[in-house]
């Protein structure tokens, strides 16, 4: 085995050269919300055999088997499709036989194990592969439904991971103690995709009889967003008018509160997410202060900002530090405090904000993040396969996230 271009390969029988295989595997659906995951694994798999193994799915007589697709930007996504009916136990070893299939491509290859959940310890064996991630985005075992066994399995996770990346700054907090290679990587930004806001001309045609000024949200819609917030602040201020955009997920949709001046729009494409940004005049992040959001880092902040939208949130920690620290966002933690935020965001002169905001953002995107954690794994190959030799020396990189 050997370094080649500054990428980890080995060379098949016929000598050319076939990519590391870096196995992801996620407790979230490829195709349900463009997030984290597929902001990295889309880079990862330019210089990886990227595949993304989803939670299984079960059919009716069906037999296990992974069914295997092509996502733009090379990542292969594969589902574990099961018999309906399987048990628990039934279900982990139809996943570890199927898995244990894939990996057996790669017998002979450097192989990176990627995790999203530590429920795939159940099916994976992570000390038979080179480089194990544990890329923790969120504190999974607070969420509504998570499985009271979880932080003992995360416990195992962490005890296994080579290293851990955070989703923020106040999960690195909680977690740099727990592993001796925690590394800081709150949520960035594709800039150039949603300065297209800032420029947007033809409002879409299911916003465009919504009447201004329009304040709007978007993101997955579940028991991280405080509904009677948004109530509350509509209530007040009639006359604006709260477009949301996204899934719901894990609430009754019934507990939605429905007025004139509220519009759920249902779930947008991330491609079409500029033109709605585009006809909105403030943003709002009414997160709840409860359990599931204590150690979230929004995307969706920096991609507001870069929209040249002014959004005021409520006071999650890794929004406080460092937008709202720097007056990039209002915060707010009432209705009153959010009714009086967004005056002052909707009023304030736009170009000096603007400034700052892109002066911020200009130290931000998804390739520096990726450029840094694929230096860091580099770094572990290097110092645990014994085989693998240096040829190009790695460019040390500083990343404004870390």
């Amino acid at each position: 085995m050997s370094w080649q271009n500054n990428r980890f390969e080995t060379l098949s029988e016929n000598g050319t050269p076939s990519k590391t295989a870096l196995i992801c595997f996620s407790h979230l659906r490829w195709d349900f919300v463009f997030q984290r995951p597929q902001h990295l694994l889309k880079r990862a798999a330019r210089q990886y055999r990227v595949f993304f193994v989803e939670e299984p799915v079960f059919e009716d007589g069906a037999t296990a088997h992974l069914r295997m697709a092509s996502r733009d930007g090379g990542v292969t996504l594969a589902v574990p499709v099961l018999p309906a009916g399987s048990s628990g136990d039934e279900a982990q070893e139809h996943q570890r036989r199927l898995v244990d299939t894939l990996l057996a491509e790669f017998v002979g290859a450097p192989r990176i194990l990627w995790y999203y959940t530590p429920v795939a310890l159940g099916f994976t064996e992570p000390r038979t592969s080179d480089v194990v991630v544990y890329d923790n985005m969120d504190e999974l075992s607070a969420f509504l439904g998570a499985p009271p066994e979880l932080i003992e399995i995360e416990k195992r996770l962490l005890s296994l991971a080579d290293v851990v990346f955070t989703g923020g700054m106040s999960l690195y907090e909680a977690k740099r103690d727990r592993h001796p290679n925690v590394k800081p990587f709150p949520s960035s930004i594709d800039a150039a995709h949603f300065a297209a806001a800032r420029g947007a001309g033809v409002d879409t045609d299911d916003q465009a009889g919504i009447p201004h000024p329009r304040i709007g949200f978007f993101g997955v819609i579940d028991e991280r967003l405080d509904v009677d917030l948004l109530r509350e602040t509509a209530l007040l201020r009639p006359d604006w008018h709260f477009v949301v955009i996204g899934p719901v997920v894990k609430i009754d949709p019934q507990i939605l509160p429905q007025a004139d001046n509220i519009h759920w729009l249902g779930g947008r494409s991330y491609s079409d997410l500029p033109r709605y940004l585009g006809g909105w005049d403030a943003g709002f992040m009414p997160f709840a202060l409860n359990e599931a959001t204590r150690f979230i880092s929004p995307t969706k902040t920096p991609e507001y900002l870069a929209a040249g939208i002014p959004v005021v949130s409520t006071p999650i920690a890794d929004v406080v530090r460092p937008y709202g620290t720097f007056d990039l966002v209002g915060i707010a933690a009432t209705a009153a405090e959010a009714v009086a935020a967004i005056e002052s965001a909707l009023a304030r002169p736009k170009e000096p904000w603007l400034t700052a905001v892109d002066t911020m953002l200009a130290t931000m995107s998804w390739d520096l993040t990726w450029a840094a954690m694929d230096e860091e794994i580099r770094r572990i190959a290097a110092r645990k396969v014994q085989p693998w030799t240096q040829t190009q020396p790695i460019k040390a990189m500083e990343h404004a996230n870390v």
